[in-house]
C-alpha cells in the first residue's frame, strides 16, 4: 500500500479582513520584498526582513510563534512561511494577495 503524503501548506493563507484581526491581536507582521519595496510602503508596524534573508538565516531573524508574512502579492511570502514552519515556528500565516491587495481593500501604508 502506497504512503499517503499530506499536501497540505504548513501555513495558513489569510484574506485582508483575516489579516486585520490577526493584527488587532499583535501578530508580528514581517514584509520580505526588498528594502526599496518596504519602502515606497508597507503595512503599519510591519518589520523588513527581506525574502533572501529569511532563507539565508531563518532561526536568527524568525523569532516567536505568531507570524504573518507579506510580500508585494503574497508569493515570496508562502515561501518566508514554508521556511518558518520549516524551522519550528508554529502559528505562521502569510497575507494572499500581498500589500497590493491590502492597498486595494483600502487599508492605508507607511512610507
Amino acid at each position: 500500500m502506497a504512503q499517503r503524503v499530506d499536501m497540505r501548506e504548513p501555513f495558513k493563507r489569510v484574506s485582508v479582513d483575516e489579516a486585520q484581526k490577526l493584527i488587532a491581536e499583535g501578530i508580528q507582521i514581517v514584509d520580505v520584498r526588498t528594502p526599496a519595496e518596504y519602502g515606497n510602503g508597507h503595512i503599519p508596524d510591519a518589520r523588513s526582513v527581506p525574502l533572501d534573508s529569511v532563507l539565508a538565516r531563518p532561526r536568527d531573524l524568525l523569532k516567536g510563534d505568531r507570524i504573518l508574512f507579506v510580500c508585494q502579492v503574497g508569493q515570496r511570502s508562502a515561501l518566508a512561511a514554508e521556511m518558518a514552519a520549516a524551522v519550528g515556528i508554529s502559528e505562521v500565516f502569510n497575507l494572499e494577495g500581498g500589500t497590493d491587495a491590502w492597498v486595494r481593500a483600502g487599508n492605508g501604508v507607511v512610507r
